[in-house]
Formats: C-alpha cells, structure tokens, sequence
C-alpha cells in the first residue's frame, strides 16, 4: 500500500467523519487498492462508528483516553504504508484530484511533503470565507511523510503535549531531512466546526499560548538531544521574538486581558531563563533575519508599532 491517511477521533459522530471518508471516495485518477485509511479511537472501545462501504481499505484501532497527540502516535504505529498523512477527522480533501496529486509527488519521492491548504472560516457577519495557507509548519494539514523516514529518525507526536503539538511534529518532520518538498497546489480542507474551540473561542490564543510555549520548550530540547545546535538556536530566537512581538498586540496590551499577559510572562521567564545562552549565541545577523520575519507575519495580524525594544522586554522578565 502506498499511502495511509491517518485520523484521530475522540467523540465526533458518525455525521461528523463522513464528508472525509466521502471525499476521499471520490478521488479521482487513483487505485484504491493502494490507499487506506486508519481511524484511531481515543477511548476506553471503539463506538459505534458505522462507516459504511468504500472502495478503501478502514482499520479502526483504539486505546483509552490519552490526548491527541499519544492517539495520532497509535495510528502511525498502526501504519504500514510506504507514505502516510494526517488528517483530522472533521477535515476533508477540497477537490477530487487531492490523491493524484499525493501520488504524482510520491513518484519523485520524498521525506515529508508541505503544501499549502485552505481554511474555511468565518467573517465578523457570520459568513463563510476561505483563506489559503501558504508555507506552514504550525498545522498537519497538508502534510504528507514517508512513514520509513519518521520511524526511523523517531520522528513522533509528543505525548506531553495536547495543545498546539502540530508545530513540534510539523518543525522536526522538516528539519531532520534534505528532502523536504513544498507541493505550491492545495488539495485539504480545513473546515469549520462550530464546536471546534480553537475556531470560535475569541480568546483561544490568549488562553493558550503557554502551550506554545511549551511546544517550542520541548522542540528546541529535542534538536539539542541530536546534536542539532544551529536548529536549536534558531528556534529559541524564533520563540523569543514571537513571544515579544506577540506581547505587542493589541489585545495582549488590553488592560482586561492582564491575567493572561501575567501567566504568559511568568511562562516566558522559566523559558527564556533556560535557552538564554542560545540566544546571546545567536549573531546580531541571525536575530535580524528571525525579527524581520516574525515581525512581518506579526504587523499584518494586527500589530502596531512596538511600544519598548525586545532587549527592554528581556531585562524586565529577568526581573520576575
């Protein structure tokens, strides 16, 4: 088999699944005999998941409740394909050519496959829009791997880690190899769901960057265990400017928000206390080119003109 999708679930209904299964269906252009897909159960048994017939292959397995990230790993370990992809199980293919273009790229080979995708949302009027990502490695969506390659550089979700654990996944999937692919033609779907809480709470970031924090902590650790030290760095200098960039915005200022800036820096000053030496190791250059693209990103969500200087910021969270 070549390519196994794989799909975490958790308490989604049957309704919730079946546009996935569905579009992935009716792909066009490619053998089913060489695609499968395993639904992993994050749960005590597997529910009452009645998926129907397709012209796929569909192995469910399950183990008692552990988080995303221990359920995404079950799947993988339930793999045998030569390429395998996640997908979230409220997700689906946005055309019927999604597969041909997978297997078109598998033909040329590679370690893992980016591409961008589309996100479905929705305006300040409650209307649907959709928005296409570029070069991303915050999401699974749109990533496709050569299931050889994790196993054997133990490329895995961390267990630890439930929110925001994509980008730990995502960043080491990508900087562990030479042979990193960028596919310019999507082919997921990020869809809306209301339930979903990182799509219709206003404050899920405020409420969750610490994960961030967490994530990026656990990455940076895991190039230093291989001996990786320039990723190390770069990566620390990466967090370091997102956290203080992201201080600047709008609603982190916001008085009524003091809580969360409050939790936020206590987090950020265990952390920065902890990878200090790679930064003061990175050069005035390399900081330069880390700010500029942080910023950059940072100005078109939102951000006004900073209102002190990083080197500021950091003797002030020195202090806490």
């Amino acid at each position: 088999m070549k390519l196994q999708i794989l799909v975490p679930h958790y308490k989604e209904d049957e309704s919730v699944i079946k546009p996935l299964l569905d579009s992935i269906a009716i792909q066009q252009q490619v053998d089913f005999n060489e695609v499968g897909v395993i639904i992993a159960h994050d749960g005590n048994k597997i529910p009452d998941l009645r998926v129907g017939k397709y012209p796929f292959k569909i192995k469910q397995v399950h183990h008692k409740h552990s988080g995303v990230s221990a359920t995404r790993n079950l799947a993988l370990d339930s793999a045998t394909a030569d390429y395998v992809m996640f997908c979230d199980c409220d997700d689906m293919f946005c055309h019927v050519c999604g597969l041909f273009i997978i297997f078109q790229e598998m033909e040329l080979g590679f370690d893992t496959l980016v591409s961008c995708f589309i996100e479905q949302t929705k305006t300040p009027d409650d209307k649907f829009t959709f928005i296409n990502h570029d070069m991303d490695s915050t999401f699974v969506h749109g990533k496709v791997h050569r299931r050889e390659y994790l196993i054997n550089n133990n490329i895995r979700f961390n267990p630890k880690l439930t929110i925001h654990e994509d980008s730990y996944f995502n960043i080491l999937a990508q900087n562990l190899t030479t042979n990193a692919k960028y596919c310019p033609t999507p082919f997921y779907l990020w869809k809306w769901r209301d339930e979903s809480v990182c799509r219709h709470d206003k404050d899920y970031i405020l409420k969750t960057y610490n994960n961030m924090l967490d994530s990026n902590d656990a990455l940076v650790d895991q190039f230093v265990s291989r001996h990786v030290e320039e990723k190390a760095k770069f990566y620390t200098g990466f967090m370091i400017f997102d956290a203080y960039y992201t201080m600047n915005k709008k609603e982190w200022i916001d008085k009524t928000n003091q809580n969360y800036r409050d939790a936020v820096e206590k987090r950020f000053a265990e952390y920065y206390k902890k990878h200090r030496q790679k930064w003061d190791e990175l050069t005035e250059q390399e900081k330069m080119l880390i700010s500029n693209g942080v910023r950059t990103r940072s100005v078109m969500e939102g951000m006004p003109m900073e209102s002190i200087t990083i080197n500021q910021w950091l003797e002030y969270i020195e202090k806490l």
